[in-house]
C-alpha cells in the first residue's frame, strides 16, 4: 500500500457546516463580470487588498540596501551566508544555509524557512531534494519575528523596521523568503528561473503568502497549512480518525491562541466568518498562473481537508480563465501532520517535470479521501 492508495470513503466524516457561499472570484466590486485574462490582472488587484492586507496585514517592501556575507563555504555542497538588510538605520540579519546537489550546474532551488522545525535536519528529507539534483536554501524565519508560546505578541526584529505597516509574523516570516531569493540573486549558481517556496504548517501559510507576494517563485507549495491560507473559513468539519473525533481549525482558534500571526482586521470576523469579504480561494487564484501545489494529508482534520479541496476548486477557474488549468495540483496523501519525505518527493516530481521539459506523471495527485460535496462558490 502507498500513501496513495485510497477511494473516496476513506475519511469518516461525522459533520460539515458551511457557513455561506464563497465570495465570488469573478464580480468586480462595481458589479461587472470579469471574462478577460486582462480583466482578470483588475480583479486581482482588487481582491489584494482582502485577500493579504486585512488577513495578515500591511506588508513591508524591499529593503533599502541587501549584503550577503559568506560564513562557511569549504564545502562545494554545504554554504552557510549571512544576509543583512538595511532598512533606514536598522540592520536585520538572519542565516541562510545552502545546500547544492553534487555534480549538477545551475540547479533549480527550493526556499524554506522551517529550519526551526525538525525535519530540516532530517538527512532523508534533505535527499530527497538533493539526489534529484534541486538545491535547498534553509533559513530560520523566526530570527525576523519570534514565535514563542509564552509571549502571543509580536516581537521580533523585522517590526521595529517597518513601524507604520500592520504585519503579523507571518508576513514578517514571508518576507525572509524574499530576501532569500535576493540573497540568491547576489550568491549565484543556482537556476533562479525555476525557484520553488515551500514550508510546513505555520511555515505553510508563510510559503503560501511569501509565493503571493514575490513572483520569483515558479512553485508554491504550501504543506498542510491549516486555517489562514489554504484551507476555508466558511467551512468547519470534523471526522474520525484512530477512533477519535477531530475538528478542522477555525479562525477563532488563531486570533485567540496565535493572535501575532494575523493582521489585527481579522479578529472581528471570528465567530463570523460568512462576513468575511474574501476566503482561502483568492489567495490561491493570486499565485496564477505560476504554480501552484496544494499538499494535504487525508487524516490531519485540523486542515479542514474538505475546505482546501472547496477552495481550490473555486480557484482552478482564475486558472482556467488565464489558460492554465495544469498549474493548479493538489493531493491528499495517508497520514496526519507532517513533512514527510513523501511531500518532498511530490515537489521533486513536478520541479523535474518543469526542469526537464517532460510530461508530469499526475497518477498520486487529484484523489480525494471524501466524495464531491455541493460545491459552495
Amino acid at each position: 500500500m502507498t500513501d496513495f492508495d485510497f477511494d473516496e470513503s476513506l475519511l469518516q466524516v461525522k459533520s460539515y457546516d458551511v457557513l455561506g457561499k464563497l465570495p465570488d472570484l469573478f464580480t468586480f466590486a462595481d458589479g461587472g463580470k470579469v471574462s478577460t485574462p486582462a480583466d482578470w490582472q483588475k480583479r486581482r488587484a482588487e481582491i489584494f487588498p482582502a485577500a493579504v492586507e486585512l488577513q495578515y496585514g500591511t506588508q513591508s517592501g524591499a529593503p533599502d540596501r541587501l549584503t550577503v556575507e559568506p560564513l562557511y563555504v569549504t564545502s562545494r555542497d554545504r554554504r552557510g551566508y549571512r544576509v543583512i538588510s538595511q532598512i533606514g538605520d536598522k540592520e536585520i540579519a538572519f542565516t541562510l544555509y545552502l545546500f547544492l546537489p553534487n555534480g549538477v550546474k545551475n540547479p533549480p532551488v527550493v526556499v524554506d524557512g522551517d529550519r526551526c522545525w525538525n525535519y530540516a535536519f532530517d538527512a532523508e528529507w534533505l535527499n530527497a531534494f538533493l539526489d534529484k539534483g534541486i538545491a535547498l536554501a534553509l533559513f530560520d524565519r523566526t530570527e525576523l519575528a519570534h514565535d514563542v508560546d509564552s509571549e502571543r505578541d509580536r516581537r521580533g526584529p523585522l517590526y521595529g523596521a517597518y513601524p507604520d505597516r500592520t504585519f503579523g509574523a507571518i508576513g514578517a516570516w514571508a518576507w525572509g523568503y524574499s530576501r532569500a531569493v535576493d540573497a540568491l540573486e547576489i550568491i549565484g549558481g543556482v537556476d533562479l528561473n525555476l525557484v520553488a517556496f515551500t514550508g510546513h504548517s505555520r511555515g505553510a501559510k508563510t510559503a503560501m503568502l511569501a509565493g503571493v507576494l514575490d513572483e520569483r517563485a515558479a512553485i508554491v507549495c504550501p504543506n498542510e497549512t491549516n486555517c489562514g491560507a489554504c484551507g476555508c473559513y466558511r467551512i468547519h468539519m470534523s471526522a474520525e480518525v484512530g477512533g477519535e473525533l477531530h475538528r478542522s481549525e477555525t479562525l477563532a482558534d488563531m486570533v485567540n491562541h496565535f493572535p501575532e500571526w494575523l493582521g489585527e482586521g481579522m479578529k472581528p470576523y471570528a465567530e463570523r466568518e460568512q462576513d468575511l469579504p474574501f476566503d482561502c480561494h483568492f489567495l490561491k487564484a493570486l499565485v496564477a498562473p505560476r504554480t501552484l501545489i496544494v499538499a494535504e494529508a487525508c487524516d490531519d482534520i485540523w486542515t479542514n481537508p474538505i475546505g482546501s479541496w472547496q477552495t481550490s476548486m473555486a480557484a482552478k477557474e482564475a486558472y482556467r480563465l488565464l489558460g492554465c488549468e495544469e498549474n493548479l495540483l493538489w493531493y491528499f496523501r495517508r497520514g496526519r501532520h507532517a513533512h514527510r519525505v513523501t511531500d518532498v518527493k511530490m515537489l521533486v516530481s513536478v520541479i523535474c517535470a518543469k526542469r526537464d521539459g517532460t510530461p508530469l506523471d499526475t497518477s498520486d495527485f487529484f484523489k480525494k479521501p471524501f466524495p464531491d460535496y455541493e460545491k459552495i462558490y
